[in-house]
């Protein structure tokens, strides 16, 4: 077997495993934030429900 043959291929390979590894990274990355600015969001909605549902109730209970 030519190992000078397989040599630019194995180079090749793992230039292109780099750049699928880094694109992964960003991405996961990028989701991340996604997420959490996602769970903020769904947050600061559950406030305004209640906050409006305390502004809209009665100050006592009916009996």
């Amino acid at each position: 077997m030519d190992t000078k043959r397989m040599q630019p291929m194995g180079k090749k390979f793992q230039m292109a495993l780099g750049i699928v590894a880094m694109l992964g990274l960003v991405a996961g990355l990028s989701a991340c934030h996604t997420a959490a600015g996602l769970g903020q969001d769904i947050s600061q909605g559950g406030h305004a429900l209640t906050n409006s549902a305390n502004a809209h109730s009665p100050s006592s209970p009916s009996p």
